[in-house]
């Protein structure tokens, strides 16, 4: 059987775009153009565009006869198949790139999908993990600080009561623990305003009251911790002594375990140096929240102004530190001997001080400007003036309690002023007594305790300041001298750095300490006028309760003023005669009696050499140079030349009677003759009856007496007489004395043996005693002085 063949049709036609050009195109040409890559792209989405365009067009047929399109015949079967399948293929490559592409896309899409939302989930996930650290951090802040007040006040009230118990009492405990009541009350504060607000942690308007808190309570906390921290070098000095006796420094600890068993503590600084280490973590503490906290946080921005506050509030306390040590630095007073200071003394402080001295020297002499700061020397004028005030009231104050303490002595009710029966003594007594027991010491003792003792204490800080004064002055010329240097060594700026340091604190802190000295001067004054006022009250309560019973109170407040005016006023001009005769009477010269030697040597100098070159040895000379003279107490001597071959005015040449010689004139004074000799002793003769009594003084020229009725005598001292051995006797002009021979050992009438009050006797001049009668008598009743 012959298997029919597949008809072969006469022509194949391809439908293709029309090309751009009218130009007839080769078979094969057309072919390898459809085939590239790049074109089938092309064309395949220009098919998949416009298919519905090529619906309307139809299939265009490839005849050769036709100019319009591109005919290709295949004569051969092998050549028409094999066109077919190269075809075929390229389109089914087109197909399957376009299907690759698309999935290409999708996976992308999907993959940025998933990134997106890894990294939300990432982002999410950090601000999870950044919030739960802020809390960590808020939460650290506010549970530290609670543990940091209990432990403050522990070695407060529990460690420091426990230490004030052991015997014998530790000494500076108190001056440990300056200032830090004011940080544990700031401290307090803080976590009290933290639960007020009855905030959670958690919550996120609890950053906000922290920081609130903290901003509010910035300034106490500033003035509690600066002064504490000021004053902790003080705590740890004070520490070490105790830790210089073995002792007492177990019997600290062990007070210590006890107190606080939970913390282990071995020594007070544990508990001390908190707050010094508290200060600085606010900063640190505050840092951590800030960096942890996101800036779309509504307290964000406080959150930064509050740990800005911290750092510049840890700075202004460093700077004041470092002012308080420059100041406790130089405002010490050191007592040196010679010794110490000449084994201070080195190259280097000599060409310091030389150079201060030389700078000092160009101010005065104008040969350099010298530094002027108007604002500090008005505050150092003002600083003097109030020392100088100071001092001043103090020594008025000390003077009033010294008068007062005299009058208190002076117990005037217990002298007997023989007026018993009068009621006006014994008001006097009774009034007198109050106030030397009860209202007068009471008053001194509020004056010691509110004037005396605070300005006291007032004299006492000016020490410092005035010694930084000084010091500032020093440090001047030395920041004078490197002024114009344009580069500095690291000792010449720390030379500056002082400089500046010292007078940024006394043009800081001198104010403060002028004003308020000043107004603890005030303060005192009027102290002062109110315990007058409180005095004049009680002394008028004491006097109203006697005042029916003195002489004048029957009198009107006119008339009774009006004569105790004028009492006031006789008294006081009786008081100024009397003061004006003591004062003549102190002031005249003391005239020394002359023994017979004596008055014959006063005639031979005065004739030789006239009264007025006539002196009197003062004290014994004992001569120690060649040609001076051995002098006696009271000797006379007459001046020739008042200084030496020399020229020394100290060493005078004198005449003492034959001999010459040189004396020093420091040991004698200007004779001073009386203007009229002494009365003679009136000699006294008594009847034949009382021949047996004692006569008191005998004169040879006197003539007997002879009276009915024998008066009674008494002797006295009519003048000043001044001892000049152990033979003779002192006494004062008025002074009675009992005779007990008229005449010496050698029968001399010139010299008398006396016997005064106290039992002395020796001998006086006889023409020195006066007789005065006391009274009258029958003969033989007269009783002579014993």
């Amino acid at each position: 059987m012959e298997v029919p063949r597949r008809p072969q049709p006469s022509s194949f036609t391809l439908a293709l775009h029309k090309p751009a050009s009218s130009a007839a195109l080769s078979p094969i040409g057309a072919v390898e153009k459809v085939t590239k890559k790049d074109q089938m792209k092309e064309k395949l989405q220009e098919k998949k565009d416009g298919s519905a365009e090529e619906d309307q067009s139809g299939e265009e047929t490839f005849n050769p006869d036709e100019d319009s399109g591109v005919s290709v015949i295949v004569d051969a079967p092998a050549e028409e198949s094999e066109l077919v399948d190269e075809n075929t293929s390229t389109v089914d490559s087109n197909e399957r790139l376009s299907s690759e592409d698309g999935s290409s896309e999708e996976r992308s899409a999907e993959e940025l999908k998933e990134a997106k939302k890894k990294t939300e989930e990432e982002e999410a996930a950090a601000k999870e993990r950044a919030a739960q650290r802020q809390l960590m951090a808020i939460e650290e802040l506010v549970q530290s600080e609670r543990n940091y007040l209990r432990l403050l006040q522990v070695s407060t009230v529990t460690i420091r009561s426990n230490l004030q118990k052991l015997q014998p009492p530790l000494a500076n405990l108190d001056s440990m623990f300056l200032y830090i009541e004011e940080v544990i009350d700031v401290s307090g504060r803080l976590l009290s305003l933290l639960d007020q607000k009855q905030v959670q942690t958690g919550d996120p308007l609890f950053l906000e009251t922290l920081c609130d808190s903290f901003l509010s309570l910035s300034s106490d906390i500033e003035a509690a911790y600066k002064e504490y921290l000021a004053n902790y070098n003080h705590v740890t000095v004070v520490e070490n002594s105790y830790k210089q006796k073995e002792v007492l420094w177990n019997e600290i600890v062990k007070v210590i375990k006890i107190s606080a068993p939970e913390v282990n503590a071995t020594s007070l600084s544990f508990f001390l140096v908190m707050p010094v280490q508290r200060i600085a973590r606010y900063p640190l503490l505050l840092q951590t929240i800030q960096k942890h906290t996101d800036r779309t946080h509504p307290a964000y921005a406080l959150l930064e102004q509050t740990a800005h506050t911290s750092i510049a509030l840890n700075c202004r306390i460093n700077e004041y530190k470092r002012f308080r040590e420059v100041a406790d630095k130089y405002k010490k007073t050191e007592t040196l001997t010679i010794k110490d200071k000449i084994n201070r003394l080195n190259s280097h402080s000599i060409a310091k001080k030389t150079a201060r001295l030389s700078q000092h020297f160009k101010h005065e002499t104008g040969m350099a400007t010298k530094l002027v700061d108007e604002e500090f020397d008005a505050l150092e004028g003002f600083f003097y003036v109030l020392e100088h005030g100071i001092l001043e009231l103090l020594e008025n104050v000390e003077m009033y309690l010294l008068h007062l303490r005299a009058f208190l002595t002076c117990k005037t009710e217990e002298f007997d002023l023989d007026m018993d029966g009068e009621k006006a003594p014994i008001c006097y007594k009774e009034i007198t007594t109050a106030l030397r027991q009860w209202i007068l010491p009471s008053f001194e003792k509020r004056m010691r305790t509110l004037i005396h003792k605070p300005l006291c204490a007032l004299r006492d800080l000016l020490v410092g300041p005035r010694n930084l004064i000084r010091k500032r002055l020093d440090k001047l010329l030395d920041y004078e001298v490197i002024e114009a240097k344009s580069n500095l060594s690291y000792e010449e700026q720390a030379v500056a750095n002082t400089y500046r340091t010292m007078n940024t604190l006394l043009l800081n802190e001198l104010p403060r300490f002028n004003g308020l000295a000043l107004q603890m001067i005030w303060s005192m004054l009027g102290t002062f006028s109110c315990l007058h006022r409180d005095l004049a009250a009680d002394m008028e309560q004491l006097f109203q309760s006697f005042a029916q019973q003195l002489p004048h109170s029957s009198l009107d407040s006119g008339a009774f003023w009006e004569w105790a005016e004028s009492a006031a006023l006789g008294g006081a001009r009786r008081l100024e005669t009397l003061c004006r005769s003591v004062e003549d009477t102190l002031n005249a010269p003391v005239v020394q009696p002359l023994s017979p030697s004596s008055q014959r040597r006063l005639k031979q100098l005065t004739d030789k050499h006239g009264s007025g070159k006539i002196y009197q040895v003062i004290s014994t000379v004992v001569g120690s140079r060649d040609l001076d003279l051995n002098l006696a107490k009271g000797e006379l001597v007459a001046i020739i030349s008042e200084a030496d071959t020399r020229g020394d005015k100290r060493r005078w040449l004198v005449d003492a009677g034959g001999r010459r010689g040189y004396a020093p004139s420091s040991k004698l004074i200007r004779y001073h003759q009386p203007a009229e000799d002494p009365p003679p002793s009136p000699h006294l003769t008594l009847p034949e009856s009382t021949t047996g009594i004692r006569r008191h003084s005998y004169t040879p020229e006197s003539r007997p007496m002879t009276v009915p009725i024998q008066p009674c005598f008494q002797v006295f001292a009519a003048y000043d007489f001044m001892a000049r051995g152990n033979h003779e006797v002192s006494m004062r002009a008025g002074e009675p004395v009992r005779v007990l021979e008229p005449h010496d050992k050698r029968g001399n009438n010139e010299w008398s043996l006396v016997e005064l009050r106290g039992g002395q006797r020796g001998y006086v001049p006889s023409n020195y005693l006066i007789i005065t009668p006391i009274g009258t008598g029958p003969p033989g009743t007269y009783q002579p002085y014993c």
